[in-house]
């Protein structure tokens, strides 16, 4: 029995943190530099300014397990203006281990300007921006790129004059192939699909807790492959769906709509789990309704990176499989933990029903905090 609790103790205490591991999210930085005619080029970062200057890097995925945690949270409570200070004696350290060089040779770069939000929410990420500028010597022809693993994970988009959008995602201490200053390579296509597929999966597992908590909520109602095949299906069909219509400009809705709706969605299904053991003909529908809600959350990543327009299929196709990857990573590590009890007589009411409530309580929370707070 104390066997039985320590693995539905480990479920819960994964589902009532996973709150505060979203709010504390490391997230990628991303990079927008821009090559001009005249060999300037400016390169603006979009990333949380407060982990960078606390040290807080790859190695913890939430800042809160970082040891200098409690200077985060002083960071996050400053001002604009001061800390914006306290970058400004910082950047240098910042700028210096930036691996961006010119046929193999750094160039020395300067913050230019800053934009830093007011304060906030203190539970939930400030991303600033940071811009930047440089010449590129006269005589280079290529380019590379290289964010220090400490630093975290990173996306480069390229911008050419005259030339279409060029990004791609980088694993924490990512080294680039050299690009050509003056026209845009073409990269292999699998290579490409690898990074949105990478995208695709992170998003889930381990950044995207509150899709998490919604598949678990699949799971929980009943773990025969039958039934939970058919949510997956409907919930894989419809996030499918929105996500293409999203990227292609077809269909657009404001965050402030669409995460406290995914929230509901989180809510409706857990609650369904406590009321009912079996799958009911209107579920699938249900989750189909909400799986396009989902998939306009999905599609909100690959909009903030800029998938380029010639990428769309590609990463609409790789990012889709990523996240059946990582949907399918969250049923087979819950099937880890309690499927050994599937058949036991008591599984309904200390497994489903108390692993149900704390995904309610979550979901209704985040409800909560993306509509009145």
């Amino acid at each position: 029995m104390i066997r039985i609790y320590g693995r539905l103790g480990f479920l819960l205490l994964t589902v009532l943190f996973a709150q505060t591991a979203h709010a504390h999210e490391v997230r990628p930085s991303i990079f927008t530099l821009k090559l001009a005619v005249d060999r300037t080029f400016t390169l603006t970062a979009d990333t949380n300014v407060e982990a960078l200057v606390a040290g807080i890097g790859a190695e913890h995925e939430d800042t809160d397990d970082a040891p200098t945690a409690q200077i985060y949270k002083q960071l996050r409570q400053l001002s604009a203006d001061e800390l914006e200070g306290r970058f400004t004696a910082f950047a240098p350290r910042w700028i210096n281990q930036i691996g961006l060089t010119f046929d193999g040779s750094p160039v020395p770069m300067l913050v230019t300007s800053m934009q830093i939000p007011a304060v906030g929410d203190l539970e939930t990420a400030r991303d600033s921006l940071v811009y930047l500028s440089g010449n590129i010597p006269p005589e280079a022809n290529k380019f590379r790129w290289l964010y220090p693993k400490n630093f975290g994970s990173s996306v480069l988009r390229i911008e050419r004059p005259g030339q279409e959008l060029q990004a791609q995602f980088f694993g924490a201490g990512g080294r680039s192939e050299a690009f050509d200053i003056g026209v845009a390579r073409p990269r292999d296509w699998a290579l490409k699909a690898w990074d949105y597929g990478i995208i695709g999966f992170t998003h889930i597992l381990p950044r995207g807790l509150d899709h998490i908590l919604f598949v678990l909520g699949l799971f929980l109602l009943n773990t025969n492959w039958r039934p939970l095949l058919v949510q997956v299906t409907a919930f894989t069909l419809a996030h499918s769906v929105t996500l293409a219509m999203g990227l292609y400009g077809v269909i657009a809705l404001s965050p402030a709509i669409v995460e406290p709706l995914i929230a509901l969605s989180i809510v409706y299904v857990a609650v369904e789990n406590i009321f009912t053991n079996r799958l009911h003909a209107w579920r699938p529908v249900v989750v189909f309704l909400f799986g396009l809600l989902h998939g306009l959350g999905f599609a909100g990543i690959l909009t903030e990176i800029g998938l380029p327009r010639s990428d769309f299929l590609l990463g609409l196709v790789a990012f889709n499989v990523g996240v059946e990857f990582g949907q399918l990573a969250v049923i087979v590590s819950a099937f880890a933990v309690v499927g050994w009890f599937v058949g036991a007589s008591w599984y309904r009411n200390r497994v489903t029903v108390p692993a149900s409530l704390a995904i309610a309580v979550m979901g209704a929370w985040w409800l909560v905090e993306r509509t009145l707070l």
